[in-house]
């Protein structure tokens, strides 16, 4: 038992310790967006006043506890007009999934716009919301003349990079650390490792 605590333990800090992983769209796709493919069932529409709270629930089933009025003020101060969206059940109007576009979120990288706060309902995860999501948020980002966009992850999401992955974003490999933590990421997920490729879309 102390065995199984003190290895839990461990992999907490190992995931706290980790840097967070950097991807950006391509250059040479800054005037190709992706397509937002529709889904049966869900509709894809911009934020309303009123669906904070289940935000917030959203936003804890997906790992991320502690959502309220005064760190959603944070975001919401950097969020483009109509660039805060939310995947829709069409049958009971209820809020399954949501992504913001984010002005310069981290402060670290002026002018750049930032795919934020991806989280999806465990319910109503494995049907490519995720996806549509964030080509919804690209697409904003590309018609309000943004020339870089990026995101930033965890290397344990992995059910969300391999999303940025299939969407078209490409791993931005700045240290050897990240490099190495790229690499593992690719053998988890089965894709293909490829640096120098990724360095000229940059």
């Amino acid at each position: 038992m102390l065995e199984a605590v003190t290895h839990g333990a461990a992999r907490i800090m190992d995931q706290i310790e980790r840097p967070q992983l950097r991807m950006v769209w391509p250059a040479h796709r800054i005037h190709q967006p992706p397509d937002v493919i529709a889904h049966h069932g869900y509709i894809i529409r911009t934020f309303r006043p009123g669906d904070e709270e289940r935000f917030y629930e959203i936003m804890h089933l997906a790992g991320w506890p502690g959502w309220n009025a005064d760190k959603l003020k944070f975001s919401l101060s950097r969020i483009l007009p109509c660039g805060w969206f939310t995947a829709i059940r069409e049958d009971t109007g209820h809020i399954v999934a949501s992504a913001m576009c984010i002005h310069n979120y981290t402060q670290r990288h002026p002018f750049w716009g930032d795919l934020g706060w991806l989280a999806c309902d465990p319910d109503h995860t494995g049907k490519g919301l995720g996806y549509t999501l964030s080509a919804a948020v690209t697409n904003r980002f590309i018609s309000a003349g943004y020339t870089h966009i990026g995101l930033y992850t965890e290397h344990y999401r992995l059910p969300a990079i391999k999303t940025y992955l299939k969407l078209g974003y490409v791993p931005l490999i700045d240290r050897t650390e990240t490099h190495d933590l790229w690499e593992e990421v690719c053998r988890e997920l089965h894709w293909p490792f490829t640096p120098e490729q990724w360095l000229r879309q940059w």
